[in-house]
This record gives structure tokens, C-alpha cells and sequence, in this order.
């Protein structure tokens, strides 16, 4: 295959789907990469180093464009982009679908096949795929380091012969991939750590790091996690139990970090301004939620705050904030991916058989193929009944004419003398459907 890596067009995204490590081993497996010139700035890859590692450097992204058979991004790329790929072509990235379902539409009626990166199915054979736990993993990181840089005490201890500085209270919202990585770093720099997640298995992962968990531990609390590991729906009175127990917690913390975010859905909220309002002036909120609107109420995506002295940080991408090593594990994600969308002379052969190519794919052929997708997608819930009708119609003129056809026999034999006999039998049929119907 010809793999095509352009330079990323969003603003402020300074990742880029491939290092020279993974050029290396692309080649390796029998393809060629083309880079445009560029491509790794924001990741400290310079041009000569993907050069050195047997790529060629194309000047624009229509030329490295030209002939490739997959364009491998970090985010979504832009509709001119699709211009510049052939029919039958793939895109792979972190496509975020639900924000701009057209892309998705368009990419289908051009024949280009997608596969969105988030959607790579958590099982254990696609652990090193995952590029979500990869970014996510150091999101969390770096959360608490710009929590670090903007709260006016230390984190640790400090003893001085001066006095003693108490560490700083951290309060992590949320024990998947990033929050656990939040309570290591957090630990790591000496704060005082506690956290909480609605699902009980959460309790001994938080306890295992060191931090002590936070929760309404109730029957209904035991119960809240489904066989494949996801949280259930929590009942209004348990949410309002929960939320209680938050507030009083969170206004003795001096570090709040929220970590619930969930693909194509409104960030839930889970700090209100009251509970922001009751904690201590100086104290600190990164809400990695706020590409979603916000855990927060108060947060505002994309800048920095002060409200009621607390410090609001609304960071949409935390990931680009250490590149050079997102980068690295997101290629790697990419690297280990590609295998299942090649043949065995290394060309562009999608293994369709195969759940993980199925899970990530979005379109194939034309169509939309992803179920999750099409059914979470405005469009696609607007096509359907506009479709059904027509259907409805055109099956229920079909019965019309022999139910015509009985009234009009009725009328005849009705006539005729010999129609009083079975009159009765009608009657006596009638009397037996009604019991069986109730």
C-alpha cells in the first residue's frame, strides 16, 4: 500500500499519525509512506529524520495525496482532503463521527472506506490498537501537571525550617484510563489523593494506587456494573445520594479533576456552581471534559477561569500539550492496526471477517456500514420513518380488494331465502373468537 501522513489542519492539534520508528517498520512490511512536508513540526520530527527512515517528503497534501491508498491522520481532515483521495481509498484517525455526521456521509458516496480509531472494540486482541486508552492514558497525566502549574501551593509536603506547607488535597472524578493515571501522577508528586466512579470493580484499582475511594456504597452501588464491564444507569435517588456526599467532600479539596466523558453524548455534569462556590479560594478544577461541554457547569471550553476564587480550566485537547509522546503511542496504534486491512502481498485488502476492522469501519462500498453509528446519527433516525410509510402503503391497497370482494357476497346470499340457515353459524363463530380473544 501507499500510505499518505499530512500535516494535521485543526488548530492547536500538534500530533501527527506517524514517527520515524513507524516509518521504519511500514517499509518494512512492504509499503511505501509519503509525508507532507511539515507533518511533525508540533511533534519535534523534522523532515530529515522521516526522510532518514526511508519515507518521501511531498510538498502539499494533494501530492502526497496522489495514489495513496491510505491516509492515515489523527483527526478528522478536512472536505478538500477528500478530494485528493482515489475511489476504494481508506482514512484511519480519530474521526470524531458524531460531531459532523455529513463527513461521514460524503466519505461513503465518494467510495471512501473510513475507520474511526475510537471505535476499535475494547478486547484483549486489541489492546495495542487502542488509541483511546493510549491518548486518554496521557491526558491524565497531564492533568495533573497543569493542575501542578496553576495551583499557588505545592503538592507535596514541604518541611522547612520555616514552617510546614500541607499537601495539596486531590479529588479525581472518575476512575477509567485517565483518572487512574491522575491518581499515580498525583500520588507520584505527593498529594493527598481520593476519588470516585460509579462502578464497584473502580474501588480496588483507586485502593491499589494509594487513594482512598469516595462513594454511596449501597446494594444498589454492589449492582452497578453489567457483565461486559460498563456502568448501569444509577436511579435519581441514588444520583442524589452521590451527589450529596460530592459536594460535602469536594469543599475540602484544593484540586478537583473530572475525567467523565463519553464518545458523541454531552459531557455529564457533575460539579455544579454550589459545589464550586463552597471550595477554598486558590483551589483548582481541570474539567478534561470540556470538549463535551463539561463536567462542570461552569466551564467554559477552551479558556481558563476564575470564578468565585477557583480556578476553572476548560482544556479541549490535553493529549497535544506532550506530542512528541502522544504521537508516538498513537503511530503505534495505527502500526499495529494497518496489518488487518492488508493482503498478503501487503495491498489494501480490508479482513472483513475480522470484528476489529468491522468495529472501526464506518463505510465500505458506499453505505454507511456502522450500525452504532447510523443509529446514534439525527440523519439516519430522520430517514427511516420518511421510508416506512411508503412501505406501509404499498402493502395495505393489496389487501383492499378481496376484502371488497367478501362484503359483496354477504349482500348476495343475504337475498336469498336459503341465506337465514346460516346465519346462526356465523353468529355461533363470532360467539367462539371473542373469548379467544380476551
Amino acid at each position: 500500500m501507499k500510505l499518505a501522513v499530512l500535516k494535521e489542519r485543526i488548530s492547536g492539534e500538534t500530533r501527527v499519525a506517524a514517527t520515524p520508528e513507524t516509518v521504519k517498520k511500514f517499509i518494512a512490511a512492504g509499503h511505501s509512506v509519503t509525508i507532507e512536508t511539515g507533518a511533525g513540526t508540533g511533534a519535534s520530527i523534522a523532515d530529515a529524520h522521516y526522510k532518514e527512515a526511508g519515507a518521501s517528503i511531498a510538498k502539499t497534501a494533494a501530492a502526497a495525496l496522489k495514489g495513496a491508498d491510505m491516509l492515515l491522520c489523527v483527526r478528522r481532515p478536512g472536505a478538500n482532503v477528500l478530494t485528493g483521495l482515489k475511489k476504494g481509498a481508506g482514512i484511519a484517525g480519530l474521526l470524531d463521527p458524531f460531531d459532523d455526521a455529513a463527513f461521514v456521509r460524503t466519505c461513503a458516496t465518494k467510495g471512501i472506506d473510513l475507520y474511526a480509531m475510537e471505535f476499535i472494540p475494547r478486547i484483549s486482541r486489541a489492546q495495542s490498537m487502542d488509541a483511546l486508552s493510549s491518548q486518554s492514558n496521557l491526558a491524565g497525566y497531564r492533568a495533573v501537571i497543569e493542575a501542578a502549574a496553576l495551583y499557588g501551593k505545592s503538592m507535596p509536603m514541604m518541611m522547612t525550617a520555616a514552617g510546614t506547607v500541607a499537601p495539596a488535597k486531590t479529588f479525581i472524578m472518575g476512575a477509567g484510563v485517565a483518572g487512574l493515571q491522575a491518581i499515580a501522577t498525583a500520588r507520584r508528586l505527593g498529594a493527598i489523593v481520593t476519588a470516585t466512579d460509579v462502578r464497584p470493580a473502580a474501588k480496588e484499582q483507586v485502593a491499589s494506587l494509594g487513594a482512598k475511594f469516595v462513594a454511596v456504597e449501597d446494594e444498589e452501588f454492589k449492582a452497578a456494573e453489567t457483565a461486559g464491564g460498563y456502568a448501569k444507569q444509577m436511579s435519581a435517588e441514588y444520583q442524589k445520594k452521590q451527589a450529596e456526599l460530592v459536594a460535602k467532600h469536594i469543599a475540602k479539596q484544593d484540586i478537583v479533576i473530572t475525567t467523565a466523558l463519553i464518545p458523541g453524548r454531552p459531557a455529564p455534569k457533575l460539579v455544579d456552581e454550589a459545589m464550586v462556590k463552597a471550595m477554598p479560594p486558590g483551589s483548582i478544577i481541570i474539567d478534561m471534559a470540556a470538549e463535551r461541554g463539561g463536567n462542570c457547569t461552569a466551564t467554559q471550553p477552551g479558556k481558563t477561569i476564575v470564578k468565585h476564587g477557583v480556578t476553572i480550566a476548560g482544556f479541549t485537547n490535553l493529549p497535544t500539550r506532550l506530542a512528541a509522546a502522544t504521537a508516538t503511542l498513537y503511530s503505534k496504534n495505527l502500526f499495529n492496526f494497518l496489518p488487518l486491512l492488508c493482503g498478503e502481498k501487503s495491498e489494501y485488502a480490508p479482513h472483513w471477517d475480522d470484528e476489529i476492522v468491522t468495529g472501526a469501519n464506518l463505510t465500505r462500498a458506499g453505505k454507511v456500514t456502522n450500525e452504532a453509528f447510523a443509529a446514534k446519527t439525527p440523519a439516519a433516525k430522520k430517514a427511516t420513518p420518511k421510508k416506512a410509510p411508503v412501505k406501509k402503503a404499498v402493502t395495505k391497497t393489496a389487501p383492499k380488494k378481496p376484502v371488497a370482494k367478501k362484503p359483496a357476497a354477504k349482500k348476495a346470499t343475504a337475498k336469498k331465502p336459503a341465506a337465514k340457515k346460516p346465519a346462526p353459524k356465523r353468529a355461533a363463530t363470532k360467539a367462539k373468537s371473542k373469548p379467544k380473544e380476551s
